[in-house]
């Protein structure tokens, strides 16, 4: 039976962002088992409830809009990211799907050493290592804000690549991705860069 302060709970959780089986316990149980009822309940305001019960999150996303009908308000924040923020998505995502195919551990840590090597590869050459550095640490907490990384507790300069990426970063966005990668490294005289899916 289904309870006002269950459903409450589990809508709130999802609007105010992505629900995690490991970090929100009530709220994902509530999620799961009221999912019908929450499903319709969105709908309503164009928006649907997208669960992976396999990789253990939840989250809210823009409905379709039919052909001939005005797109509604949009209620889920788009956000525009600069380049490095695409190229770090990008590696975590094959990162993820290497770490899938070769280890039976569900969590994917990495170092900040470990993104940093990753990203070094792609980025020009420069005398201002410092300064090098410094943006690729802004590059990672944003990446963190965006949720996609979430720090180790007690672990400094540790992260975890959340698994939701997975549904961010899909097999059209790196193909977007690595056409905007070629035509940025035509722009510099250079050879097609390259991010495999």
């Amino acid at each position: 039976m289904t309870t006002e302060p269950e459903f409450s709970a589990a809508a709130i959780a999802l609007m105010r962002g992505p629900v995690y089986r490991d970090t929100h316990e009530a709220a994902w149980h509530h999620v799961v088992r009221l999912q019908p009822q929450l499903r319709d309940h969105f709908e309503v305001i164009g928006l649907m409830v997208i669960l992976d019960e396999a990789e253990g999150y939840a989250y809210l996303r823009s409905g379709p809009v039919a052909d001939g009908e005005d797109a509604p308000p949009r209620l889920v924040a788009r956000h525009s990211l600069s380049f490095r923020v695409s190229l770090l998505l990008a590696l975590l995502r094959k990162k993820l799907a290497e770490h899938d195919a070769t280890s039976a551990d569900a969590r994917l840590i990495l170092t900040r050493d470990q993104i940093v090597e990753t990203m070094r590869v792609f980025l020009p050459d420069t005398s201002n290592e410092a300064r090098v550095l410094d943006q690729l640490d802004t590059t990672i907490g944003k990446v963190t804000d965006l949720g996609f990384l979430r720090r180790v507790r007690g672990h400094d300069h540790t992260w975890e690549v959340r698994r939701i990426l997975k549904a961010f970063v899909d097999g059209e966005w790196l193909g977007e991705f690595d056409r905007r990668l070629a035509d940025y490294a035509a722009e510099l005289g250079g050879d097609p860069l390259e991010v495999p899916s």
